[in-house]
């Protein structure tokens, strides 16, 4: 498998983490993966505000560049925001031949051209269906055997733009889980919104969303997480929705390649659990302990 990485801003900052161990753990899968050369912010729900043209051509500015780069290789992302966006981008422009052209001359200062034949794909969507449950028991060194994980997909990574899971009850994370050995947490909100775009401004509308999502995984271990936003929003502010709520809430917040790499086997400082907030302390049982237990 061959994919040409964005990998976005926040990747490149807070969420250093989600990129390191992304790149770690498609290694280990067999996978290629060559930086696109030369990219820049893609705009995420920023630009729109301020005009909706460069809300288009700095998502496009991107996608004409892995078309330059050339080899036919689909153009991964693991941040749900960027993915979103160049999903959103590709659509609109395919729609209207006009706008593509308002776009593809706004892009001449640069020589480029956007031409729409490169495919944006999630993180997620790549590992669950270019490789697959199978592929990645197979790497499996250290099984996360009595480990209790509720995974969180947000609004953004399966909707509405991806065509590879259900926008409402997505269940793409499941059998990556189980073939890492872990007991999964299902529950009501893996898909709701958890407020990162209100923080700034309804902060208390924020917390309270992100506070019902953390609420709703009470009993699990850890939350898997595939968006760096989701990720901050959940693991940064626990003080703060435990003081809205009036309790103490305290569960880690993990991206699912750290998961993934904490299975394979992957060293713990390639895999950057100590970057979080709240403190990750992930200890699987035996295959027997989980049994007697």
């Amino acid at each position: 498998m061959r994919y040409r990485f964005y990998p976005g801003c926040s990747q490149e900052g807070t969420a250093r983490e989600y990129r390191d161990s992304t790149l770690a753990v498609l290694e280990a899968l067999g996978a290629e993966v060559q930086e696109l050369e030369d990219w820049t912010c893609c705009g995420a729900s920023v630009a729109p505000v301020m005009s909706d043209l460069l809300g288009l051509v700095l998502p496009a500015r991107n996608l004409a560049l892995a078309e330059q780069q050339g080899d036919g290789r689909d153009m991964l992302t693991v941040c749900s925001a960027c993915y979103t966006n160049f999903r959103r981008t590709a659509a609109t422009l395919a729609g209207d031949r006009k706008l593509h052209e308002t776009v593809n001359r706004a892009l001449e200062v640069e020589g480029l051209t956007y031409r729409g034949t490169v495919t944006a794909r999630h993180i997620l969507d790549v590992l669950a269906n270019d490789f697959g449950p199978e592929a990645v028991r197979a790497r499996v060194r250290k099984p996360l055997a009595g480990l209790t994980v509720a995974p969180y997909y947000g609004c953004q990574t399966v909707r509405p733009y991806s065509p590879y899971d259900n926008p409402q009850r997505p269940t793409s994370m499941l059998p990556i889980l189980e073939a890492l050995g872990a007991k999964v947490h299902r529950h009501p909100r893996e898909a709701s919104c958890c407020g990162t775009s209100l923080l700034m401004t309804k902060p208390e509308v924020g917390l309270t969303m992100a506070g019902a999502v953390l609420a709703a995984c009470e009993g699990a271990d850890c939350i898997v997480t595939v968006c760096p936003m989701c990720h901050m929003n959940l693991d940064a502010y626990q003080d703060k929705v435990s003081r809205l709520l009036g309790r103490t809430v305290r569960i880690p917040v993990v991206h699912l390649p750290q998961l993934m790499g904490l299975a394979f086997g992957l060293p713990e400082e390639i895999l950057g659990l100590r970057r979080h907030v709240t403190p990750v302390k992930l200890t699987a049982k035996s295959a027997k302990d989980a049994k007697e237990n």
